[in-house]
């Protein structure tokens, strides 16, 4: 049977086995994003970030099950940047998300890889595939580590960046980058000594920018502000509804120059890999006889042939 009508019928084999193929197998990816991107680009994305350790996981499972009452159907791709081989991160997001997880939720977590907007493109297909398969919103959950955050904050719809008191370095993280990115900011463990001041802080850095985010504390252990912070998610997601078609233009226009480069950079590493062409030149600029300018022009020329 084709895999897409197990996909519509939101079988979770079906989606496990559609994910699977999107990191592993280009070709047969391929073929499948074909067959459904017509039908994409119509779910809400929530991209939720923030320092390890700032309680993400179970902030998310929590969330989840209000989201679910609240009439939504969400799913949550776990961003491992560990490799597939070790699983640490994924064991520690599934046992986190376990309520979650027994409601119906569909949580998998997918690997972050080094290449050119790697994390962008299975992480683009894996959202339309979840969203094919029924799911809405879809929560993409990662590691606050640099890069990564700025290519999920292009992707979500809603970008939350979360805290917590015990990361000792949140208030230089609040300054390095994350400022930029957040329509929510959630300080987390509210119960332990430090989230009043956290908070403040990200008030008064956060507070004022132009994006006017909105700051909530929270609680995953007494459940405090869980509930505001998914009313609060619900209503964001019905206002960006109506600007979603833009969105997704710009999005797709993103999305093409990502792939563009990056059959760009694998004709040049396949180029230079085979050599030939390329040592030529590398030798005349070794031996003075060429400028690096020169001798990329001609390269360049190689390439595009």
């Amino acid at each position: 049977m084709d895999l897409t009508t197990d996909l519509k019928k939101g079988k979770r084999g079906a989606i496990a086995k559609a994910i699977s193929l999107i990191e592993n197998d280009p070709k047969a990816a391929r073929i499948l994003i074909k067959k459904i991107f017509k039908s994409s680009g119509k779910a809400m994305t929530i991209g939720i970030t923030g320092p390890a350790g700032a309680g993400k996981s179970s902030l998310i499972n929590k969330t989840v099950m209000h989201l679910k009452k609240l009439g939504t159907k969400p799913a949550v791709l776990a961003i491992d940047p560990t490799s597939h081989v070790t699983g640490g991160a994924i064991l520690g997001d599934r046992v986190r998300m376990i309520e979650s997880t027994d409601s119906g939720t569909y949580i998998r977590s997918i690997a972050s890889r080094g290449a050119t907007g790697a994390v962008s493109n299975s992480l683009r297909n894996s959202i339309r595939i979840l969203e094919y398969a029924g799911f809405d919103p879809i929560i993409i959950e990662s590691v606050g580590a640099g890069q990564t955050e700025i290519e999920i904050a292009k992707i979500a719809d809603i970008t939350v960046v979360v805290f917590n008191p015990y990361t000792g370095d949140s208030i230089q993280t609040i300054k390095a980058g994350l400022t930029e990115i957040g329509d929510i900011y959630i300080v987390n463990k509210s119960d332990l000594s430090g989230a009043a001041q956290l908070f403040q802080a990200v008030q008064n850095y956060i507070g004022d920018s132009q994006k006017n985010p909105v700051i909530l504390m929270t609680s995953t252990k007494s459940s405090n502000g869980i509930l505001e912070f998914s009313k609060i998610l619900l209503k964001m997601m019905k206002e960006k509804q109506k600007t979603k078609k833009d969105t997704e233009k710009l999005r797709l226009e993103s999305e093409l120059k990502d792939i563009v480069l990056n059959n760009i950079k694998n004709k040049i590493d396949s180029m230079f890999a085979s050599g030939n062409s390329y040592s030529k030149y590398l030798k005349q600029v070794q031996s003075k006889k060429m400028n690096p300018f020169e001798a990329a022009d001609k390269i360049s020329k190689n390439i595009t042939k």
